[in-house]
């Protein structure tokens, strides 16, 4: 609790710090940058929180970010139809595109396998992706959950669950240090890391 501050400067203060990177001191420095900002600039961003909130879901197909049913990857008849690239969340499907080196679907699994923290295969988006897989247009999926534990664990599961398919399993590997996550990585390691990508078993 912020005592010497307003209920309300309090609460806004407590919000700010719930965010990823976040410590008191630099939610203390956000909610007096917006106090200090203009209306109009406050309340944009009230009403981008607001509106993001309330119309972005999730692909019904692959389980990206998506204002409608279905996200502009999925829709795209240019692409690759033969090949998907499986990543944890939304947020890598965007560090892969930056990487202009893949041009096939995504399925996100909003997770990866953690039994310490109790998230099982039940717990991710796995189901809908075997059933995409038993369409018998896909004939290569790339693994490129993160190089750490618990992403290693999620593509050697799904590649057992895979294999029986008849469907080519790839792993990314080279460039990307073990332990590291998508997200940081720049457009050239993503690139080598695909074109240098390995069956699994």
């Amino acid at each position: 609790m912020y005592y010497n501050y307003p209920p309300s400067l309090n609460e806004l203060i407590q919000q700010l710090a719930k965010l990823p990177g976040i410590g008191p001191k630099s939610a203390q420095r956000l909610a007096f940058h917006l106090l200090r900002t203009n209306e109009e600039n406050a309340m944009g961003l009230a009403d981008a929180i607001a509106n993001a909130r309330n119309s972005i879901g999730y692909c019904h197909i692959c389980g990206n970010l998506t204002d409608s049913d279905v996200c502009q990857v999925c829709l795209d008849n240019q692409r690759d139809q033969t090949i998907i690239c499986v990543v944890e969340q939304a947020r890598d499907v965007i560090c892969m595109e930056r990487s202009r080196s893949f041009n096939g679907l995504y399925h996100v699994l909003q997770g990866a396998i953690s039994p310490m923290d109790g998230i099982g295969p039940d717990k991710l988006n796995i189901e809908p992706l075997l059933d995409r897989l038993k369409q018998g247009t896909v004939t290569e999926v790339v693994m490129a959950t993160n190089p750490n534990v618990e992403g290693e664990a999620t593509a050697l599961f799904l590649a057992k669950k895979i294999k029986p398919l008849s469907i080519r399993v790839t792993r990314i590997a080279h460039g990307l240090p073990v332990g590291s996550d998508l997200e940081y990585a720049d457009e050239a390691t993503l690139s080598h890391a695909l074109s240098g990508r390995q069956e699994i078993f």
